[in-house]
This record gives C-alpha cells, sequence and structure tokens, in this order.
C-alpha cells in the first residue's frame, strides 16, 4: 500500500514582526527546530522525510499557509529520492498558499529520479494579490557519475501558479527524442526551474529588474548556454537551467536567488544553515 504521510506548514506573524511557524504531522514527515538567521521577521525551516526516499505507492503531502506579514523559508537536508517501482506510483504533492503580504521561499534540495521510478512530483502555488514567493524545482534523473543512468522508469512533473502559469512535463526514459534530441533535454539529465511569483502582476519596473539581474547571473556562469530567463505572464519570471548534473544547476539557481532577495525584498541573501553542511 505504500506510506502516506501529510504534514500542514503554518507561518504566522506575531507582534511586533516576529514569524512563527506550527505544524501538524502524519506519518513519517516533520519540521524541525525553526531558526531566525535573519532576525524574527524571518523564519528558517527543514522538512525531514525519515524514511528518506519514496518507493512504489508511497504519497508525501505538504501544505503550507503563510500568513499576512510572515515570511518563511523551506528547505530540506538532501535529494527527495524516488526508487524503482514495480508498478504503484510514488507521489509528493505541495501546496503553497501565501496570503498577501506574505513571503514563503521554497527551496527543497534536488528530486533525484532513479532508473526504474514511476514518480510524480507537484508543486501548486496558491498567491493572494500583493503576497509573493520564490520557489525552484530540481529534477535530477539517474546517477550518472556512479554509472546508474536513468535507463526506464517514468515521471510526470507540474509546476503551477494556480490560474497563471503551468508547466508539466512528463519524461520516459525510453523516449530518445526527448533525453537526447536537441529540442529535448540534449543529453543533460539534470533539469531545474526557479521562479520568482506573485498574486497580482509585478510592476515593469520590477520585472525587469528580475530579468536583467537574473540575465546577468546567467551570463556569468558557466552554465550560460545551457540557461534562460524569461516572464512569460506579467506575475511570473522563470530561470530554467539544463545541466549533467545537479551541482551546477544548483549553483546557478542560489546565485540568482542571492541575486534577486536583496535588489527586489530589501534583504540579504542568507542562505539556509544546512546547505553549509
Amino acid at each position: 500500500m505504500g506510506w502516506h504521510a501529510r504534514l500542514a506548514l503554518h507561518y504566522e506573524c506575531q507582534p511586533p514582526a516576529r514569524t512563527v511557524a506550527r505544524f501538524r504531522h502524519e506519518g513519517p514527515l516533520r519540521i524541525l527546530q525553526s531558526l531566525y538567521p535573519e532576525g524574527e521577521a524571518v523564519c528558517h525551516n527543514v522538512l525531514v522525510h525519515p524514511p528518506s526516499g519514496l518507493v512504489a505507492g508511497d504519497r508525501l503531502e505538504i501544505e503550507v499557509q503563510v500568513d499576512p506579514g510572515a515570511h518563511g523559508v523551506v528547505t530540506t537536508p538532501g535529494a527527495t529520492r524516488f526508487y524503482r517501482s514495480e508498478g504503484q506510483t510514488a507521489t509528493q504533492c505541495a501546496r503553497l498558499r501565501v496570503a498577501e503580504g506574505g513571503r514563503l521561499e521554497w527551496l527543497p534540495m534536488e528530486a533525484l529520479y532513479y532508473s526504474g521510478c514511476l514518480a510524480e512530483n507537484h508543486l501548486l502555488l496558491d498567491l493572494a494579490a500583493g503576497a509573493e514567493a520564490l520557489a525552484w524545482d530540481v529534477t535530477a534523473l539517474g546517477l550518472p557519475a556512479s554509472g546508474q543512468p536513468f535507463v526506464s522508469g517514468e515521471l510526470l512533473q507540474h509546476l503551477a501558479l494556480e490560474g497563471v502559469w503551468l508547466e508539466r512535463a512528463r519524461i520516459a526514459a525510453t523516449d530518445t527524442r526527448l533525453m537526447d534530441g536537441p529540442l529535448g533535454l540534449a543529453g543533460q539529465r539534470c533539469m531545474a526551474t526557479l521562479c520568482l511569483a506573485a498574486g497580482q502582476d509585478l510592476d515593469r519596473e520590477r520585472r525587469e529588474l528580475a530579468l536583467t539581474l537574473a540575465h546577468d547571473v546567467i551570463e556569468a556562469h558557466p552554465l550560460r548556454t545551457q540557461a534562460g530567463v524569461t516572464s512569460p505572464h506579467a506575475q511570473v519570471v522563470v530561470v530554467r537551467v539544463l545541466a549533467p548534473l545537479v551541482e551546477p544547476a544548483m549553483d546557478l539557481l542560489k546565485a540568482v536567488r542571492a541575486a534577486w532577495r536583496p535588489a527586489l525584498w530589501g534583504r540579504a541573501p542568507h542562505p539556509p544553515r544546512v546547505w553549509a553542511l
């Protein structure tokens, strides 16, 4: 039947300006101690799945609610692993809701898809007017550096800002046109997406600034020919990158976040502490 786990994480703003995290869980899904490396206004949390991976029939359901004026940062200590399946799908679904004036950063480590997996990974953003979020998804197919390529299996990736923007990909290891063709993954085995999303249209000046900052980071990065930034809608700015491995793709996304945060939110980059471990 698989393991089913649920987590509801709630960020609220307490006077005068302290973000507090509360959570409820069912099954093996936890939030570690709240940290405040940049003051009480921003609450950092690490999401932990003790089994460390998903197999056939497993399902993780994550709901994050950010109240007005609150600012949460969520990351993970390591990759989310989707292991080989004998027939049932393993699913992770994260629904992120942010109220007016709230901010959320959803910054998990990569999702790692082992050869033979059957997987779905959903990231759904629901933002009120005046709310903003930074969210990324990093997909790694197989373990090519360890001699374990992605030669069988399928995954569905679904990224959406409700009613505004949708990216949906179905990847099959046997689809050689997609996996190796020049209009597909071109032989790369890591694809990563970072979005700046808002509950209403970003004003033109801020949107152009976000595009320019991301473009400058990309141009200075070794992956500059395999990355780009676009604004498919006035509420969204999206960075996409293809890479042979996770590390250079993640390095680029972290650099864009470090550029966006001070310029757009007036906050220093402050990477989560777990990234340094």
